[in-house]
């Protein structure tokens, strides 16, 4: 066993060196590269701290929420004025007690009212031309609920008790207009007026003109004619007056036409009568009966 006596007597030998000693570390350009590191990333940690406490501060960051932002029992509340880039989807959105609500936008404001399939019911857009709804009704109503104004695809009505139309041209309807009563304000002139075509009023129980302080003028181009089929034309005054009525000459080699005469009864009935060389009404009193 040579190898082994040769180990053996290496180990009993004496050793004329002391203990050697080895060195467990980084030295040299890795410690400084080492400490560099740790002092840039204890210098980003604090910046990044800085930036940190910079953007809460800015932000205004508390516990109740950011900024004009904070988080209440029944939602966020916004305080001051707010711009939206995107869709804000909100169950609800009123503003404090006692201020007023504003929206604003460049172009036009648009409200959707959807359904579950998210097909659009109602859609109110208001732009810087028009405002216009859609919908399949439109209604305005006063704060006890009584109706105002409604539109839809068979009629518009109108609740108001009063119309007033305060343009200089009045109100054009092309077609025919039904209402009970057509009245002006008081000492103001009412006009019906068709500038081509005819005008017509009618009735079943009858049509009523009445000017309680002033005046009433009928006038046209051509013919006035006044006709009751089955009735009877009153003109119930304390004067009634034809000034223009024109004048007949007598000549005595003209030709002989029928000439007639105008009779009134005690009960202001008027008929006529052929003219003789005397009165002839007397004659044709049964008209009266």
């Amino acid at each position: 066993m040579p190898q082994e006596q040769y180990t053996h007597h290496r180990s009993t030998m004496p050793s004329s060196e002391g203990p050697q000693v080895y060195k467990v570390g980084i030295y040299g350009w890795r410690k400084r590269c080492l400490y560099f590191f740790v002092l840039l990333l204890m210098i980003l940690i604090l910046v990044n701290l800085a930036m940190t406490i910079w953007i809460l501060k800015v932000m205004n960051f508390t516990i109740d929420g950011m900024g004009n932002l904070r988080i209440t029992d029944k939602g966020l509340k916004l305080e001051g004025d707010s711009e939206f880039l995107q869709p804000l989807y909100a169950k609800e959105i009123q503003s404090r007690p006692g201020n007023a609500l504003y929206f604003k936008s460049a172009r036009n404001v648009t409200v959707n009212i959807l359904n579950d399939q998210t097909k659009v019911l109602t859609q109110l857009i208001t732009g810087p031309k028009a405002v216009e709804a859609y919908g399949k009704k439109f209604e305005v109503k006063t704060v006890s609920g009584k109706l105002l104004f409604s539109a839809d695809n068979h009629e518009v009505v109108v609740g108001a008790e009063r119309l007033r139309v305060l343009g200089a041209e009045g109100t054009v309807f092309p077609k025919s207009i039904e209402t009970p009563n057509v009245r002006a304000d008081p000492f103001k002139e009412l006009r019906l007026e068709s500038p081509t075509r005819s005008l017509v009023m009618e009735a079943p129980k009858g049509v009523e003109i009445n000017a309680e302080a002033g005046n009433m003028e009928a006038t046209c181009r051509t013919e006035l004619r006044l006709e009751s089929k089955d009735g009877e034309i009153k003109l119930d005054a304390a004067k009634i007056q034809l000034p223009r009525l024109p004048h007949g000459s007598y000549t005595p080699t003209g030709t002989r036409q029928k000439v007639f005469e105008i009779c009134v009864c005690a009960n202001g009935r008027l008929f006529l009568s052929q003219a003789g060389t005397g009165s002839t009404c007397q004659i044709n009193t049964s008209v009266c009966l």
